[in-house]
């Protein structure tokens, strides 16, 4: 009985022996919100930590969810008392409005509640423009009138223009002031609606410097098939429309995820 007590004695003091020895990282914060201004190209996060632990903590992986967005340690081991973080860059190129990417960091530590932390960088990202509607189209052999988009801007960009491109010579463009602050009118109209046509208008803010364009599309529908007649295969419209492509010298990215 005696012998079995001091067994049962060694084992609890080799486990508590093995507690106070084990490695931990103690986080600051596991969540990050940033808000980048208009011209910033990138968000950065810092998460910084502390090993509270008894033994060194050596950091097996840390990876990012996406290819928009890269993460980096200051060193590989962290010794006991020693403190540290782990940057996290997300590269906004042409995104807007709530982006979440996460950074899981694995280490050595052989308890699995501590081995894996997942770091989460929130940015939310200012629109330049809200645009309403998002695409204008008319019927077939309708009367080719212009139809309007109402472009709002965002109060703190600066914008005071904005120039719309069309990718076809078949619709004109024009802009002028809305009816209220910060607000443009942009006019589309078709030269014929005899026939089916499509194009892309290029919206491009004058500020800020280097602001992506957006596109937007504009399209004259075919003619309903008549009865008992087989439809014409129609052109498949974007199922998203997408900022245009930056110059090589603005922001670089992602996806995201």
């Amino acid at each position: 009985m005696n012998m079995t007590l001091s067994k049962l004695i060694g084992i609890f003091v080799l486990i508590a022996l093995a507690e106070g020895a084990r490695a931990e990282l103690k986080w600051e914060q596991t969540s990050v919100e940033l808000h980048p201004a208009f011209s910033d190209k990138q968000a950065v996060a810092h998460f910084k930590y502390e090993n509270v632990g008894k033994t060194s903590v050596h950091f097996e992986s840390v990876k990012a969810s996406c290819g928009c967005t890269t993460a980096q340690t200051q060193k590989d081991e962290v010794a006991p008392g020693e403190k540290g973080e782990i940057t996290a860059t997300f590269n906004i190129g042409g995104r807007t409005g709530t982006q979440v990417k996460t950074v899981t960091v694995q280490t050595d530590d052989p308890d699995p509640a501590h081995a894996t932390t997942q770091l989460t960088l929130k940015a939310i990202i200012p629109q330049l423009l809200e645009l309403q509607p998002m695409f204008v189209m008319w019927k077939s052999g309708e009367e080719p009138k212009a139809k309007f988009i109402t472009a709002k801007v965002n109060k703190d960009a600066g914008i005071t223009k904005l120039d719309v491109v069309s990718s076809m010579p078949d619709f004109t463009t024009k802009v002028d002031p809305g009816s209220a602050p910060n607000e443009f009118r942009i006019s589309v109209q078709p030269k014929d609606t005899g026939k089916p046509a499509y194009t892309t208008l290029t919206i491009k803010p004058d500020s800020p410097a280097g602001a992506p364009a957006v596109n937007i599309a504009a399209r004259v529908m075919p003619p309903a098939p008549s009865p008992g007649s087989t439809p014409a295969v129609q052109a498949q419209l974007p199922t998203r429309i997408r900022p245009a492509a930056t110059p090589a010298t603005s922001a670089s990215s992602s996806p995201s995820q």
